[in-house]
């Protein structure tokens, strides 16, 4: 009697392993080793057809059988689509590259080059193509789907790399003389409520955050703005939650804050103060009220306040980006800012295995726009700008007090 429990565990012990002829040769010495009924017991046992098996006893009977590269007999299986309908590849390929290219007349020029749209395109031109077919033969000709990168920066200031230096240079002798050197911007402003956030955290399976369906603003809780303010030196963060507009007297109140909280203990010699900053925004070099807000905030302080912009288009290398930003990000992605109360406490949880600190506050004055600042009132700034770029680089002292008559 044939044992085809033994057969079948052999079988699937092996069959990982085995490829087509390889299997079909298992099957027919299985079958000539149990004799008479093998190859219907090992057709069951196996699932190997019998005609297979057949196939597999010729070759083992075949006195000038050879075993070569191939698995299947020249001419076995069916043909590939690219041989059937000639032109095939070539007509993918034409219609992606002169998309690519930005080609006017290019059929998918203003649509998405999805395999469904290309499997689409290629029947209207006569050819039969699924959109797994379509995959395969976008792999055989080197595209795959891929997003944009940000390389353009557009055209560069001349002096843009000996401002860089400039910064670094002046980061270090505020260091080198235990002053205290800060980097500041304003985050992207948020919606506050049930809205998406970015990203992912670890849930439940099957029970995602149910968050709305559309952005629009909730008239009663808004936006916030976070101004950051990041200490270079310590490694530590400040960031005021502004519930107004994002103005240069609420970027000058921000800095004010981080100051009187976590500065002026931290630095208690301190007689002035680095802050570095994006050319615009808020802080822009060239906003007068800025200039006005940071001479008041020197005449409180008395700090001399050395400001230092990089040039247009770099605020990405502005070092609160990726060294505060980019982590209270990371901290809150997938999380609804449901309050201004959870905002406020997800960024002060921020921190890195490089011992970042972040504090964080909630700043619900207002401060309107449009204010306008006289040329008398820039002119009584004590401003004193730096012969390489000024208007970038410059220190707003203390004006001197008022002698009583």
């Amino acid at each position: 009697m044939i044992d085809t429990d033994a057969i079948k565990a052999r079988f699937e012990r092996l069959a990982p392993y085995l490829d087509e002829r390889a299997r079909r040769l298992f099957a027919a010495n299985e079958a000539l080793t149990a004799g008479w009924g093998g190859v219907t017991a090992v057709s069951q046992a196996t699932g190997v057809a019998r005609s297979t098996i057949g196939r597999g006893l010729a070759e083992l009977r075949s006195d000038n059988a050879q075993l070569t590269g191939r698995i299947r007999r020249p001419g076995g299986g069916s043909k590939a689509k690219i041989e059937i309908e000639p032109g095939l590849l070539g007509a993918l390929e034409e219609l992606v590259q002169s998309a690519i290219r930005r080609d006017p007349e290019a059929a998918l020029r203003w649509v998405s080059r999805s395999q469904r749209r290309l499997a689409r395109a290629l029947a209207e031109r006569g050819f039969t193509a699924s959109q797994k077919l379509v995959g395969r033969l976008l792999r055989r000709l080197g595209f795959s789907v891929q997003g944009n990168k940000k390389t353009r920066e557009g055209d560069s200031h001349p002096d843009r790399d000996r401002q860089f230096e400039n910064i670094n240079d002046k980061i270090k002798q505020f260091q080198s003389t235990s002053q205290p050197a800060i980097s500041v911007d304003t985050k992207k402003k948020e919606l506050v409520g049930d809205f998406k956030n970015g990203g992912r955290e670890l849930r439940p399976k099957g029970d995602p955050e149910p968050v709305r369906v559309h952005d629009f603003k909730i008239p009663e809780l808004g936006k916030v703005a976070p101004y950051g303010i990041y200490d270079i030196t310590a490694n530590a963060g400040w960031v005021n939650i502004g519930i107004d507009h994002d103005t240069a007297a609420f970027a000058v109140e921000s800095i004010r804050r981080w100051w009187q909280a976590l500065g002026k203990i931290r630095y208690l010699s301190a007689t002035s103060l680095l802050i570095t900053a994006d050319c615009g925004g808020s802080n822009g070099a060239r906003v007068r009220l800025w200039k006005r807000e940071l001479q008041t905030f020197a005449n409180e302080t008395g700090l001399a306040i050395t400001v230092a912009h990089h040039p247009l288009g770099t605020s990405k290398w502005n070092r609160i980006e990726h060294r505060l930003f980019a982590f209270i990000t990371q901290n809150w992605r997938g999380k609804p800012l449901i309050s201004r109360e959870v905002i406020v406490q997800l960024i002060g949880a921020t921190t890195t295995d490089k011992g970042l600190d972040v504090q964080c506050c909630l700043d619900e004055n207002e401060y309107p726009k449009a204010i306008k600042v006289s040329d008398a009132e820039m002119a009584a700034i004590n401003l004193a700008c730096d012969n390489f770029h000024g208007e970038w680089n410059y220190t707003i002292s203390p004006q001197p007090r008022a002698q009583d008559d």
